[in-house]
């Protein structure tokens, strides 16, 4: 990537922000970048970067911190431009695998296999729904939701989890059109009030056998992006290979 290209910079910079605040959850100052960047860069250049992504509107400043952290159009930007494409290490898929084996024979019990192996996967909500099974809608991991919102977040996630029960709101969210495989809702764009600082991403698949259903993760708007579209992905081929 050369030093000549303004652009090719800013997206290695907000990339490497979105990552490291996923994993670390703490804002991310111009001295990491500087470390961490591939290429020699100067300090005042990257600052001059990190100043020009929060002007654009994909980073934000901390009153409290001088570190910066993605806003919600920042988020959109990584997963729509530069989320990598992961492999799930090989005991995760043997451990999906398993699941799918043992519960294959009753679809009810399959369901209830799978979305608490995507959540645990993830370490977010899931959701897994069957289209002609009105009854079956499978709920797993919101403890996951509640350790994201936290103690302060208390009326959060009471307002969060009461739309997880509902399930009217949830289930129109899933349904809606897919234009490819897998489809993330970031904060506002769920529709739904509740998770206005949450993060969805929603796959689709049709069974050998005809069925067709959701599965869906749901978590805050600083979930690992990149592992939850590798789990959507594996986990749903092996729905499809249904009978």
């Amino acid at each position: 990537m050369g030093r000549t290209d303004p652009k090719q910079r800013k997206d290695v910079v907000l990339a490497m922000v979105v990552s490291q605040y996923i994993h670390t959850d703490t804002p991310v100052s111009s001295a990491f970048i500087a470390d961490e960047y591939e290429q020699d860069i100067s300090s005042a250049t990257i600052r001059n970067i990190l100043a020009d992504l929060e002007a654009d509107g994909y980073l934000m400043h901390p009153h409290t911190s001088a570190g910066r952290i993605p806003t919600q159009r920042g988020y959109r930007y990584f997963v729509d431009f530069l989320m990598r494409e992961i492999v799930l290490m090989d005991d995760e898929r043997r451990r999906i695998q398993l699941e799918y084996e043992q519960g294959v024979r009753e679809l009810e019990h399959l369901i209830e296999r799978a979305s608490a192996v995507v959540s645990d996967l993830t370490h977010c909500a899931s959701i897994v729904t069957m289209d002609d099974y009105p009854k079956t809608y499978s709920l797993r991991g919101t403890n996951y939701l509640a350790e994201a919102v936290g103690v302060h977040g208390l009326r959060r996630i009471v307002s969060i989890l009461k739309t997880l029960e509902e399930k009217e709101q949830i289930l129109e969210v899933l349904r809606r059109d897919l234009d490819k495989k897998i489809k993330i809702y970031i904060g506002q764009e769920t529709a739904c009030e509740s998770f206005d600082d949450c993060a969805m991403a929603v796959s689709h698949f049709k069974t050998r056998g005809g069925a067709a259903g959701h599965i869906a993760v749901l978590g805050s708007t600083r979930m690992d992006y990149e592992r939850v579209v590798s789990t959507l992905e594996y986990v749903s081929a092996l729905m499809r290979e249904l009978d």
